[in-house]
C-alpha cells in the first residue's frame, strides 16, 4: 500500500478505492493529473500519465528519499519501482526486468532514462572507477540512440522509433559493471518518407544545424534543410528538440562511450551520402537510364570511399548470374529510384545495427567468473515501441502492434491469468474474475501456416510477379471467418475500408486499418547485392566491416533469407521469453492528450488507454489477491531468526506447521492464506514488516556471531601468546644458562693465569643479560685490578690512585698526562728542577708545616703569571693537604698568597700543550697560573696537579671537588663552561666606553682594551677573532715569549699586527701554535 497522501491529491493506490469501477477510477487518475500527481500504484504497477511539462521531482533529493526505502513508505513514483526491482535483484539475487509500456507520447522513453538514473545514483556508494565508468557509458548510450532513433511524430516530439530492451548487470554488491542492448525493427522507411508534419530522425537534423561550417564543407553539405528531398517534409517543422545543441551532446557521448575519432568522422559520412542519394535524379534517354546530377556521384563515391564508376554502376545496373554466365541487366527509371532508395534505409539501418553492437562491444561484461566475482544479475528495461493508430498504417505500424498485443499477453500472463491459476492450484478460495485474453490476436498475426505473418511469407516465396493485392486475396480467403479480422470484401457495407488496399484488425487497444501497399517489399527487405559489393569493397575499414555478405562471390548460391516479419516474430517471442525468466516490474505509461497539453484531461482518450492496458482488472485482481507468495521452505529460511520456535531449527512436523507457528508469533495470522505449498500473503506492509523485524534479528545475530567468533579469536590468540611465552621463558633460560656455562668454562682457572684473564674474551651475551654482563665486567675488572694492587708495594699506592685520578678525569681530553714517568710532587724541593733554589724552598717549608700544621706535601713547582700591569712573573704554587700557596721565588719563596683548600670549588685546564690551570675559589678570586719545568724542559705536570688533588678530596672530603673538577674538566675539549664568572664591566660593542672597564676590573683590562680597539678599527673582525687572539697574547705574555711592556698601547700594537697578518711571532713556541684553546676555557669578562 502507497504512504497516505492528502486527499486532495485522491488516492495514491487504486487498491484503495471504495468502489473498483470506471467512473471513480478516471475521476481519481484526473484529480492526481489536475494536482501535478502523475504516478500512482496499483499494487506494485506504476500508472504513469505524461505531463507535457518539467515537474521537479527527479533530483537528488528526491532519489535520497527513495533509496532503500519500501514502496508503500513513500508516495507513489517512478524511483520507487527502480528501487523495488533493485533490492529484490539484490535481495533474492534474481534477475528482474522493468516493463514500460503505453502508446506513442505517453512518455516511455523519459520514463526509462528517469529509472537508468535512479539505478546509476544509488549503486556504487564506494566511488569505484571503474564502475562510474560503466554507469557513465549506460547513462551516454541513450542519448546516442535516441538521436539515431527517434524521430518528431505528430504525437510525440521524441518518439521511439525502434524497441530497446537494456540488460544492466551487477556484481555480488549490487554494482553496475555492464549492459547490453538489443534494439528491434528500426522504422527504417522513415528515412525515404515521412508523413505530413513528422520528420526524419534526429541525426539528420542534429548534423545540418550543430555541425561545424569546416565539418559540412567536408561533407558537401549546406545547412538549408530543404535542400535535400529525404527530409525536406519536415523542414519546416517546429520541436521541442534544439538539434544544434543535441548534437554537440550526441557528439561528447559517443567520446565517453568509446568511439574513434575515425568511427565518428564515418557516421557523418554516411549520415551525408544518405544526404545526397536523396537528391540523385534519373533520366531515361530511350531506353537507357541515366543520372541527371553525375557530381553527386562522385560526391556520394567519395564520402563511401570508392570509385564513382562502382557508384554509378550500381545505381543504374544490376549484375545477374544465369548459370554460368555474368550479365549486367539496366534498371528501369524506377527500378533505380526504387534501388536508390533500398540502398539509402539499408546504409542507416546497417549505421544503426552498427553503433547498438559498437557500444555492446565497450559496455559488455568481460573476463566474469562466477567464481571470482560472485554471481551475476541483471535488472532489464525494456522501452519499445507503444501502440499506434496513424491516418496510414502500414507495414512498420503492423509489426508495432503486434509487439504491443505480445506485450500485453505477457502482461496478461503474469498479472492475471497466471495468479488466478496459483491460487486454483494452491487450493487458495478465489473468485474468478474476468479479463480480456488477447491470446486470439496474438494467434490471428504469429500462428503458424494460419498467422497473418505466414500468409504474407508464403506470398513472398511464391514465383512470379506477387503483388499487395494478391496478398490482401490470400488474407479474404485464410482468414475470413476470424472474429478479429475484417476488409471491405469481408464487410461489403462498411465503406471506411477500400478495396484491394484495406483490412482491419481488433486490437486489445482498439481497431486498426492497415494499408497492404508496401507489405511484400518492406517484408522481402529487397537489396542488390550490387550495393552490398560496393560496400564491403570500400576503403573505409568501418564501412567494410558493416556488410561482411558483400565478400560472396555473384554466382555463390546462398539460403533464402528470412523475411523482415519473420525477424521480427522471432525477436519478439526471444523477448518475451526473456521477460518471462525475470521478475517482472510494470510501468503503464497513459497519454491525457493528442495535443500535447499540461492542462488538458481527454477523458475518453484515457479511458481507451485504461480499457486496452486492462489497468482495472488489475486492481480487481489486486485487491482479491495475494500481495506475496513464498514456498514454505523458501520462507521460513529467509524469516526463521523472528521467532524462537524456529531459529535455529524447528522441531515441528513440517515447514508448513513452522511457518505457521512464526505467523501466528507475528500476529499476522489475519493477513495470510496457507496453500499446499506456499503461503499466501495478502497486503504488503505485512511482508514489510516482516522484513523489518528480519532486518533487526540479523544485527542481533551478526552481533552474536561477532561475539562468539571475537570470543573464538581471542581465545586463540591467547593460547598462542601463552605458548610463546613459555617458549620465550624457556628459551630465555636455556640462553641464561649456556651463557653463565661458558663464562664459567672461559675464565676456569683465571686466579692462575699471568694477567689475570685480560686476554679471555668475553662470550656475546643474550640481550635480557646485557646490564649483568656490564655489572659483570665491572666486578671482574675490580677484582683483577684488586689482584694487581695486591702486586705494588705500598708506597708506590698513593702515587698510583693520583694517576688514576688524573686518568678519570682527564682521558681522552689532554694527550699528554705524564703517566709513563714517577711522578715526585714536590719539584720545588728538588735539586734537578731548581739546582739553584731548592735549599733556599725547604726551610720555607719547613716554616709553613710548623706554622700551618699541615702532614703531607700535595704538589709544588714553578708557574708563570701575567700580572696586572701585563708583565709576565715567575711565581712558584706550593700545594699540601691545608693550604694552597703562591709563591715568589725571586724572594727565597715568599708566600704571596694563600689560599685554603677548603676554599677551592674547582678547577680548570686547558686541552693544549701550554699546561694552564685556573683555581677557582669561593671568593672568586681564581688563579690563573702556567706549569713550567726547567729540567727536563716541557715535562707535562697537568695530569699530576689533577690528579694528587683530585684524590686528596676523593679521600678526605668526599666528591664534592670531584664533580666540580669532572664539571668543568670535561667540558675544555673547546667550549668550557666557567663556574665563577668575573665581575662584569661595562665595556660594550665597537669599543664604547672601552676603558672605564678597567677602573672596575683590572683583570680584565687586557681584554677591554684589546676588544675595543680592534673592534673598532677592524670592521670584518669578529668575536670569534678576539676570543682567539686575546687568548694567545695571554699565553705568549704568561710564557714569556712576548716581552712585558709598560704600556697597554705598545702591547696592543704588537697583538694588532699578529692579529691583521694572521700570524704569530716566529718565536712561539710549537704547542701554542698546533693547539689555541677556545677563549671560553678563560673566566670570562661581560662583554
Amino acid at each position: 500500500m502507497a504512504e497516505q497522501e492528502n486527499l486532495e491529491f485522491g488516492k495514491a493506490d487504486f487498491v484503495l478505492m471504495d468502489n473498483v469501477s470506471m467512473p471513480e477510477f478516471m475521476a481519481n487518475l484526473r484529480l492526481r493529473f489536475e494536482k501535478g500527481r502523475i504516478y500512482t500504484f496499483i499494487g506494485e504497477v506504476v500508472v504513469s500519465v505524461n505531463p507535457y511539462k518539467s515537474l521537479n521531482i527527479y533530483g537528488r533529493e528526491t532519489i535520497e528519499q527513495y533509496k532503500g526505502r519500501e514502496l508503500y513508505e513513500r508516495p507513489p513514483h517512478l524511483f520507487a519501482i527502480a528501487d523495488a526491482a533493485y533490492k529484490a535483484m539484490k535481495r533474492r539475487s534474481k534477475d528482474t526486468c522493468i516493463v514500460i509500456s503505453g502508446e506513442s507520447g505517453a512518455g516511455k522513453t523519459e520514463a526509462s532514462k528517469y529509472i537508468m538514473q535512479y539505478i546509476a545514483a544509488i549503486t556504487n556508494p564506494s566511488q569505484r572507477a571503474e564502475i562510474e565508468r560503466v554507469k557513465n557509458m549506460l547513462l551516454k548510450s541513450n542519448c546516442v540512440l535516441e538521436a539515431f532513433g527517434n524521430a518528431k511524430t505528430n504525437r510525440n516530439d521524441n518518439s521511439s522509433r525502434f524497441g530497446k530492451y537494456m540488460d544492466i548487470n551487477f556484481d555480488f554488491k549490487g554494482d553496475p559493471i555492464g549492459g547490453h542492448i538489443n534494439n528491434y525493427l528500426l522504422e527504417k522507411s522513415r528515412v525515404i518518407v515521412q508523413q505530413p508534419g513528422e520528420r526524419s530522425f534526429h541525426s539528420f537534423y542534429q548534423l545540418l544545424q550543430g555541425g561545424s561550417e569546416q565539418t559540412l564543407r567536408s561533407l558537401h553539405l549546406q545547412k538549408s534543410l530543404s535542400s535535400y528531398n529525404y527530409i525536406h517534409v519536415g523542414a519546416q517543422l517546429k520541436s521541442s528538440i534544439n538539434d544544434a545543441a543535441e548534437f554537440k551532446v550526441v557528439a561528447d557521448a559517443m567520446k565517453v562511450i568509446g568511439f574513434k575519432p575515425e568511427e565518428i568522422q564515418t557516421v557523418y559520412k554516411i549520415l551525408a551520402t544518405i544526404l545526397h542519394l536523396g537528391n540523385l535524379k534519373f533520366v531515361v534517354d530511350g531506353d537507357t537510364p541515366l543520372i541527371e546530377n553525375g557530381q553527386v556521384v562522385s560526391i556520394i563515391a567519395e564520402l563511401l570511399s570508392t570509385k564513382t564508376d562502382m557508384v554509378e554502376k550500381a545505381l543504374l545496373y544490376r549484375t545477374v548470374a544465369t548459370g554460368r554466365d555474368i550479365i549486367d541487366k539496366q534498371h528501369t527509371e524506377q527500378e533505380a529510384s526504387y534501388g536508390r532508395d533500398a540502398f539509402a534505409k539499408a546504409i542507416y539501418e546497417r549505421l544503426f545495427c552498427w553503433i547498438v553492437t559498437r557500444i555492446n562491444d565497450i559496455i559488455e561484461v568481460k573476463n566474469f567468473d562466477t567464481t571470482i566475482h560472485g554471481k551475476n544479475t541483471v535488472i532489464g528495461v525494456l522501452d519499445i515501441y507503444g501502440f499506434e493508430i496513424f491516418d496510414n498504417n502500414s507495414f512498420e505500424q503492423f509489426c508495432i502492434n503486434y509487439c504491443n498485443e505480445k506485450l500485453q499477453q505477457l502482461f496478461i500472463q503474469l498479472v492475471l491469468k497466471q495468479e488466478q491459476e496459483e491460487y486454483q492450484r494452491e487450493g487458495i478460495p478465489w473468485k474468478h474474475i474476468d479479463y480480456f485474453n488477447n491470446q486470439i490476436i496474438v494467434d490471428l498475426v504469429e500462428q503458424q501456416h494460419k498467422g497473418i505473418i505466414a500468409i504474407l511469407d508464403d506470398a513472398c516465396m511464391n514465383v512470379g510477379k506477387v503483388t499487395d493485392e494478391m496478398f490482401l486475396e490470400a488474407l479474404n480467403s485464410k482468414l475470413g471467418k476470424h472474429g478479429h479480422f475484417s476488409s471491405r470484401k469481408l464487410c461489403a457495407s462498411d465503406k471506411i475500408l477500400e478495396f484491394d488496399r484495406d483490412f482491419r484488425i481488433r486490437h486489445y487497444a482498439g481497431d486498426v486499418i492497415y494499408s497492404v501497399i508496401g507489405f511484400i517489399d518492406k517484408n522481402k527487405d529487397t537489396l542488390f547485392q550490387d550495393f552490398k559489393r560496393l560496400m564491403y569493397n570500400s576503403s573505409n575499414p568501418v564501412l567494410k566491416n558493416m556488410w561482411p555478405e558483400g565478400k560472396l562471390s555473384i554466382t555463390e548460391v546462398t539460403k533464402r533469407p528470412l523475411t523482415a516479419a519473420t525477424l521480427f516474430k522471432n525477436s519478439m517471442i526471444a523477448l518475451v521469453d526473456n521477460l518471462a525468466s525475470k521478475e517482472p516490474y510494470y510501468v503503464r505509461c497513459i497519454k491525457p492528450n493528442d495535443k500535447k497539453s499540461p492542462q488538458i484531461f481527454d477523458d475518453e482518450r484515457c479511458r481507451h488507454q485504461v480499457e486496452y492496458l486492462g489497468l482495472l482488472e488489475n486492481v480487481r485482481v489486486r485487491r482479491a489477491g495475494f500481495a506475496f507468495r513464498q514456498t514454505y521452505e523458501k520462507f521460513l529460511h529467509r524469516y526463521k531468526m523472528i521467532s524462537e520456535f524456529t531459529w535455529p531449527n524447528h522441531d515441528l512436523p513440517s515447514d508448513k506447521e513452522a511457518v505457521k507457528k512464526l505467523i501466528e508469533h507475528c500476529g499476522f495470522q489475519d493477513d495470510v492464506a496457507y496453500g499446499k505449498t506456499k503461503i499466501f500473503i495478502r497486503t504488503p506492509r505485512t511482508l514489510f514488516t516482516l522484513e523489518e523485524l528480519r532486518a533487526q534479528m540479523l544485527v542481533r545475530i551478526v552481533l552474536f556471531l561477532q561475539k562468539v567468533w571475537r570470543g573464538a579469536l581471542a581465545r586463540m590468540r591467547y593460547k598462542k601468546a601463552k605458548a610463546a611465552l613459555t617458549i620465550i621463558r624457556y628459551y630465555r633460560r636455556h640462553k641464561v644458562k649456556s651463557y653463565i656455562r661458558e663464562v664459567t668454562k672461559r675464565f676456569h682457572g683465571v686466579k692462575t693465569m699471568r694477567d689475570y684473564g685480560k686476554h679471555v674474551k668475553w662470550p656475546t651475551p643474550p640481550k635480557v643479560l646485557r646490564r649483568f654482563e656490564e655489572a659483570l665486567q665491572a666486578i671482574f675488572n675490580r677484582w683483577r685490578a684488586s689482584q694487581l694492587i695486591k702486586s705494588i708495594p705500598a708506597s708506590d699506592l698513593p702515587q698510583v690512585r693520583a694517576k688514576v685520578a688524573a686518568m678519570e678525569m682527564l682521558k681522552g681530553h689532554r694527550a699528554d698526562l705524564g703517566l709513563q714517568r714517577a711522578w715526585e710532587g714536590n719539584y720545588l724541593a728538588s735539586k734537578p728542577d731548581t739546582p739553584q733554589t731548592s735549599g733556599t724552598f725547604v726551610p720555607v717549608a719547613n716554616e709553613l708545616k710548623r706554622k700551618d700544621k699541615y702532614m703531607n706535601v700535595l704538589f709544588s713547582c714553578h708557574v708563570r703569571k701575567v700580572n696586572r700591569f701585563s708583565k709576565v712573573e715567575d711565581r712558584a704554587i706550593f700545594v699540601t693537604d691545608r693550604h694552597l700557596y703562591k709563591m715568589d721565588p725571586t724572594k727565597q719563596y715568599k708566600v704571596m698568597k694563600t689560599i685554603p683548600l677548603y676554599n677551592l670549588t674547582g678547577l680548570s685546564v686547558s686541552n693544549g700543550k701550554d699546561q694552564l690551570v685556573v683555581f677557582h675559589t669561593k671568593d672568586n678570586k681564581d688563579l690563573i697560573v702556567c706549569l713550567f719545568s726547567k729540567q727536563p724542559t716541557h715535562e707535562s705536570r697537568i695530569g699530576e696537579l689533577v690528579g694528587v688533588l683530585v684524590n686528596h678530596f676523593k679521600r678526605s672530603r668526599g666528591t664534592g671537588f670531584l664533580k666540580e673538577v669532572t664539571r668543568t674538566v670535561t667540558s675544555c675539549r673547546r667550549e668550557l663552561p666557567v663556574p665563577r664568572p668575573w665581575p662584569p664591566c661595562s665595556v660594550r660593542v665597537r669599543g664604547q666606553n672601552a676603558h672605564s672597564c678597567c677602573q672596575a676590573a683590572p683583570r680584565c683590562r687586557m681584554a677591554c682594551l684589546y676588544h675595543s680597539r680592534v673592534c673598532c678599527e677592524t670592521p670584518d673582525f669578529t668575536y670569534d677573532h678576539f676570543e682567539k687572539h686575546l687568548f694567545t697574547t695571554y699565553l705568549l705574555l704568561a710564557q714569556g715569549e712576548l716581552p712585558p711592556t709598560t704600556s697597554c698601547d705598545q702591547t696592543y700594537e704588537n697583538i694588532a699586527l699578529a692579529s691583521r697578518s694572521q700570524e704569530l711571532p716566529v718565536t712561539l713556541p710549537e704547542s701554542i701554535v698546533t693547539e689555541v684553546p677556545h677563549f671560553t676555557s678563560l673566566p670570562s669578562c661581560s662583554l
